[in-house]
């Protein structure tokens, strides 16, 4: 999470998969484990082989859930006011590591002082989960060391995103649970090479290896590097962006392998934003709902076309090799980019993926003991700073990047948008087992199409019987931002009041509804929680 690289990676995991395995503990929240990181889930379910005790905090009621040793369905958007209870029942209890504490952190008693505002009962209401199972959660976290901590979007899709990945640091770090193998703070990354991405500097505030933009000797490395004097000040997020196109701001948009007419919040907002653009530029393996919007479409090519490195979700570093030509008139990314970038007044000249992974080596002191001969049996993890070095298998060990681990006061806030009476009840989205992302690579599948042809809203037995739905009817469902139609699935894995929509379907887009709120530091939207109405459709 951006905020959080001085002491926790960048969003990194801090260990690796493997060491699930060894956990005593293992607390999962905010990650389908099971459906969207199956090679995870296949480390935790050896854990569980293994002897370790299994938490899962998840308002939606998932595969993992049924196999956990506790698991409990907080109220949505509650997630900080859960981790101040454990803690507050840890500190309590005496269950917390008092030598690590002193010796690698800093602020506890600012942070035992907050604690004493989240008794078990005060947690119990905000939350919805007993008291009795609070105290049992604290005391499995607490006592099974070493513990890990496994999440994924639904901790960060939130106003309050890193707020709560922070109190998921404080509970590793009361607890002793950072600098070990088998215990750590382990975010799921939410696509392939999304890790790669942002290793590379594809955030607003920072070159390659997190190195900030507004950082003097970084930006005077870049800007010598090449050959130009380089902005240090950071850019804007997505949503940023179609707000500054909205107010006139940005006239033009290239938008690399990504399907925001699916994927952000508030879809008729990002349409009319891209409408009102002089030059709209997509580049991508599909004709996607959002290239269909563009004035120029630029064909790239897939994993399996192309030369380079990926950057997986415990930062191994891995090499691909271009297993069939470029199809048709698509071309490597490396490429186009290389050439649009001569033709606008900047020219590159490599001769390909490995010269420039050179020059990353050169830039980037995370990677710069890494080179092609080096990646190709199995990868590197990063930090990997001198050629001989192995590579970290987890990051913390003995001291924190900063020195000591800074404890965070973290305050409960509500979501962005709460029920009411127009919009009484809560909807949240997320993924399937069968589609990834936008669907714009998993819904062409004819195999994966069968499985799941088309979205759905999750509502429970009681909410369905109250209002007449029956399983498979099509319903409205409105929030203030706009309404799809779907098709209804009565399920126990959702809570009276909730309903679930995965966000794969452009024809019945959850994200039509969603709200763009978004954490005032990260800048990631809501995606996980937002009022609406659900309405049964006339005969």
């Amino acid at each position: 999470m951006v905020g959080l690289a001085a002491a926790f990676g960048s969003g990194a995991m801090t260990n690796s998969l493997p060491e699930l395995q060894n956990a005593k503990c293992i607390f999962i929240t905010g990650s389908n484990t099971t459906e969207n990181h199956p090679i995870a889930a296949k480390w935790i379910f050896r854990g569980k082989a293994n002897g370790a005790k299994i938490i899962v905090a998840d308002p939606r009621w998932i595969q993992l859930s049924d196999m956990a040793d506790i698991a409990v369905q907080q109220r949505l958007g509650t997630d900080v006011a859960l981790l101040n209870g454990l803690m507050h029942i840890i500190l309590k209890e005496g269950w917390h590591d008092k030598a690590y504490v002193e010796e690698r952190t800093e602020g506890f008693a600012e942070l035992a002082a907050h604690l004493e505002k989240y008794p078990p009962d005060k947690v119990s209401q905000i939350t919805g989960i007993p008291a009795e199972t609070l105290k049992r959660m604290a005391e499995m976290f607490a006592k099974n060391k070493p513990a890990s901590i496994v999440y994924c979007m639904g901790i960060t899709q939130h106003t309050t995103g890193v707020d709560n990945v922070k109190s998921l640091a404080n509970l590793a770090m009361l607890t002793g649970n950072v600098g070990f193998e088998s215990a750590g703070v382990n975010p799921l990354r939410g696509q392939n090479n999304v890790q790669g991405a942002c290793d590379m500097g594809g955030l607003p505030n920072v070159f390659t290896g997190y190195q900030p933009v507004a950082d003097e000797a970084a930006n005077k490395k870049f800007s010598e590097a090449w050959g130009r004097p380089l902005p240090n000040k950071p850019g804007l997020t997505i949503l940023e962006m179609f707000n500054g196109i909205d107010e006139g701001k940005i006239k033009a948009l290239y938008v690399v392998g990504e399907n925001p007419m699916v994927t952000d919040p508030d879809l008729h907002h990002v349409e009319a934003a891209l409408k009102k653009l002089d030059i709209f530029i997509v580049q991508d393996i599909f004709l996607t709902e959002t290239a269909k919007f563009a004035d120029i479409v630029l064909p790239g090519t897939s994993f399996a076309e192309k030369d380079g490195t990926f950057s997986n979700t415990e930062r191994r570093v891995n090499l691909v090799r271009l297993a069939v030509p470029p199809i048709g008139e698509s071309r490597p990314d490396w490429q186009i980019v290389q050439d649009l970038s001569t033709r606008v007044g900047y020219p590159m000249n490599y001769a390909s993926p490995e010269e420039i992974f050179e020059e990353i080596k050169k830039l980037t002191p995370s990677y710069a003991g890494m080179s092609y001969k080096r990646l190709e049996e199995k990868g590197l993890q990063w930090p990997c700073p001198t050629p001989e070095h192995p590579g970290t298998v987890y990051l913390h060990k003995d001291r924190f990047t900063r020195g000591k681990g800074a404890l965070s006061v973290i305050e409960y806030k509500p979501p962005n948008e709460v029920v009411d009476q127009d919009y009484p009840m809560w909807l949240s989205t997320g993924r399937s087992f069968v589609h990834y992302h936008s669907g714009s690579m998993t819904r062409v599948s004819p195999t994966l199409h069968r499985e799941l042809e088309t979205g759905y809203m999750e509502i429970s037995p009681t909410d369905a019987k109250e209002m007449g739905i029956k399983d498979g009817e099509r319903v409205k469902v409105s929030s203030r931002r706009g309404e799809i139609q779907i098709m209804a699935k009565i399920s126990r894995k959702v809570d009276r009041g909730v309903v679930f929509i995965p966000f794969h379907f452009v024809e019945a887009a959850a994200n039509m509804l969603t709200n763009p709120a978004y954490d005032p530091v990260a800048k990631i939207p809501e995606y996980k929680v937002c009022a609406v109405k659900v309405e049964k459709l006339a005969a």
